[in-house]
């Protein structure tokens, strides 16, 4: 477990982001791996409809995931001011009240599955494939949201390495499963391989905490739920869950603008968006940091460290950025070689279009995701909405109203002035927790030299 209360800030930093970093990179890289192989070994159109599935169950997947950034906030809080015994009641509630969640909105997506694929404009042909990979995805979303309740429990006690562990040995296990699964099975054998390694990885988190982490061990009279914590973790994890399926449902409804274009658009985009989600992969786990780095800085009362966070962050984001940049101009036409036949030009060329503009947009997401970590650490899960709310309509409706005449560029564009308006947004938001941190210090001293 690492103390992020005292210490050099940017060693703490780097050493807390690249584990986190590893985490993300193989979360995005088994999930590229099977869209590989599929593409790969079953052809374009089972490509396009695991696009098309992967971005419905990314929506169900994100909302599980804010439901554990907003506990998260909580276990960095209550480790930072060493309220030991909060953290475990905490962790707790989280657990069973998210469990419960879990399985009632798995039960409703499996039902809606094919309704659901048709509203965002699935061509026929795919709907049963689609169908097929999204509920069984959908069976083991219980798996996703106990390995990440657990995870984010182990990193907001500033143990990010066990996850890293962890998820490296299930991405061996679902890339030999895929590969296995995938050509007898077809787009069934990718997701089943997905599941099984979900449901290991959080197996093995489990077992470790039990054995190795005394702060978050639960033994069966410490499952309970503490009803004064669940207000508060509602009132956080609701946020970010909504925060977190505004922008999933917003990249569905582009899902829905490029399945307008044809399934050559579809497979391309699916390409670049596992590309993407590779690339950006760093900036949200520098956000991660900033946000448990704040957190236990917050429960240690000590904001001068909160700011100096913040700033290294974007600080090692604009870095990373930079030189992703140069790599994707470089290598932009071998990365779409990994999901596409030299034959499919067409799918390529508009992948190849899409990821040379989107190269000098990066930079952007650098400042948004620490900013984003920044507020989520505080607990401003309000301002992390609003700046989604922000940018997402922004990004839907240039992408509608310009993917007949751009293309797949229409995103790029779209996305750009998205972040652009988010940016803004926040820097006002800073701009105000700056000056009210600064005004109660100067009561704080007022105070002290008046009793003096």
């Amino acid at each position: 477990m690492r103390d992020m209360t005292s210490g050099s800030v940017p060693r703490l930093m780097l050493w807390f982001t690249v584990p986190l970093l590893l985490t993300n990179l193989l979360q995005q890289l088994y999930s590229m791996v099977g869209s590989i192989l599929v593409g790969r070994l079953v052809g374009k159109d089972a490509l396009a409809a695991v696009g098309t599935a992967g971005s419905v169950f990314n929506v169900l997947m994100f909302i599980v995931i804010g439901l554990s950034m907003g506990a998260s906030v909580l276990f960095a809080e209550f480790y930072g001011s060493k309220a030991y015994e909060l953290l475990k009641r905490e962790f707790s509630t989280a657990l069973l009240c998210g469990l419960g969640f879990t399985v009632c909105l798995s039960a409703a997506a499996f039902a809606l599955a094919g309704p659901i694929l048709r509203l965002v404009n699935t061509p026929e042909s795919l709907i049963p494939d689609a169908r097929t990979y999204l509920r069984i995805t959908i069976a083991g979303l219980c798996f996703t949201l106990l390995f990440n309740i657990l995870a984010s429990a182990l990193r907001s006690v500033g143990n990010a390495k066990v996850p890293l562990v962890v998820l490296a040995l299930s991405s061996a296990v679902n890339i030999g499963l895929t590969f296995v699964l995938v050509r007898p099975m077809g787009v069934a054998g990718a997701a089943l391989a997905t599941v099984i390694a979900q449901a290991l990885a959080a197996l093995l988190c489990l077992i470790y905490i039990q054995i190795k982490v005394p702060v978050l061990t639960l033994k069966p009279r410490d499952l309970t739920i503490d009803f004064s914590l669940l207000r508060r973790t509602v009132s956080y994890s609701s946020v970010a869950a909504v925060q977190q399926s505004v922008l999933y449902v917003g990249y569905l409804l582009v899902q829905g603008a490029v399945n307008t274009l044809g399934v050559d658009a579809m497979a391309a985009y699916n390409a670049v968006s596992k590309i993407d989600g590779f690339a950006l992969m760093p900036g949200i786990a520098l956000g991660d940091a900033v946000s448990t780095f704040v957190a236990q800085n917050r429960g240690a009362d000590k904001p001068e460290r909160i700011r100096a966070g913040l700033k290294i962050g974007v600080a090692m984001g604009l870095i990373y950025c930079a030189g992703l940049a140069v790599i994707m101009l470089i290598f932009a036409r071998s990365f779409m070689l990994w999901f596409l036949l030299p034959q499919e030009t067409a799918a390529i060329a508009a992948g190849l279009s899409y990821l040379r503009v989107m190269a000098f947009l990066y930079s952007m997401t650098a400042v948004c995701n620490a900013f984003q970590g920044f507020f989520r650490g505080l607990g401003k899960m309000g301002v992390t909405l609003n700046a989604t709310l922000v940018q997402i309509p922004i990004r839907v409706v240039l992408a509608y109203m310009m993917v007949g005449r751009m293309g797949l560029n229409a995103l790029t564009l779209a996305m750009g002035s998205g972040w652009v308006c988010m940016i803004a947004y926040e820097i006002l938001e800073y701009n105000r927790y700056s000056h009210g941190t600064f005004l109660v210090r100067r009561r704080k001293r007022r105070k002290g030299q008046g009793h003096s």
